[in-house]
């Protein structure tokens, strides 16, 4: 499957393409052009994915390198959301972001902000970025979608009130890119720094029994 945001960028470079290699002129161009098109096919799949593991483990948002488990800023703390894990995404990793478990989005904001490499810890304040937070039948999360160096749009797909379960697609980032999550106090993170992670699979983190 192709994200559906991909296919200006793969079958307009495409079509240009074959249209200059058929007019048999700057044939160089036209080579780039369908390159480039094809490049897209890559960046933009979207795997069908499905997280196994019991529902309260949260998989995964994203497909990449966990770049560090630690204390969120004090704005998510004050919101209840004192851990925080942040998976790195390289333009070579699918850039569809899932939710890591059921839940309601409760609210939502964006940010314009900077363009720093999105492994640099200033990215996660400093940068373009949008929050979600959800409400499930395990307790509050956090998701942050953060754009890097040559990222150029963050795209989130819900309104709040939407609902989403597990592994659902909630939205994509074009090119390099990190995504923030943010769990309440006593989740039991299960990966580390250095760890892949594969969105929607990959067990994240374990909550605690359900809210009542």
């Amino acid at each position: 499957m192709i994200a559906r945001e991909g296919w200006p960028f793969i079958l307009v470079p495409v079509c240009a393409g074959i249209v200059i290699l058929l007019a048999g002129r700057w044939v160089i161009l036209g080579v780039v052009l369908i390159a480039l098109g094809c490049f897209g096919l890559f960046f933009f799949r979207n795997p069908r994915r499905v997280c196994t593991a019991a529902p309260e483990v949260a998989c995964s948002p994203a497909d990449g390198r966990v770049l560090s488990v630690g204390p969120a800023p004090s704005s998510l703390v004050d919101q209840g959301l004192p851990v925080q894990v942040s998976v790195f995404m390289s333009v070579l990793d699918v850039h569809v972001n899932r939710s890591i478990l059921d839940g309601t989005l409760r609210d939502y904001s964006y940010s314009p902000g900077r363009k720093l490499p999105a492994f640099k810890d200033k990215a996660s304040l400093d940068n373009e970025q949008n929050l979600s937070v959800w409400e499930g039948p395990f307790g509050r999360f956090g998701l942050k979608q953060i754009a890097g160096i040559i990222a150029r749009r963050i795209v989130f797909d819900h309104q709040p009130g939407a609902e989403v379960r597990r592994s659902d697609r909630i939205g994509l980032i074009r090119y390099g890119s990190r995504v923030d999550i943010f769990l309440p106090e006593g989740t039991e993170v299960l990966v580390a720094r250095g760890d892949t992670v594969r969105a929607g699979e990959t067990p994240l983190a374990r909550f605690q029994a359900p809210v009542t």
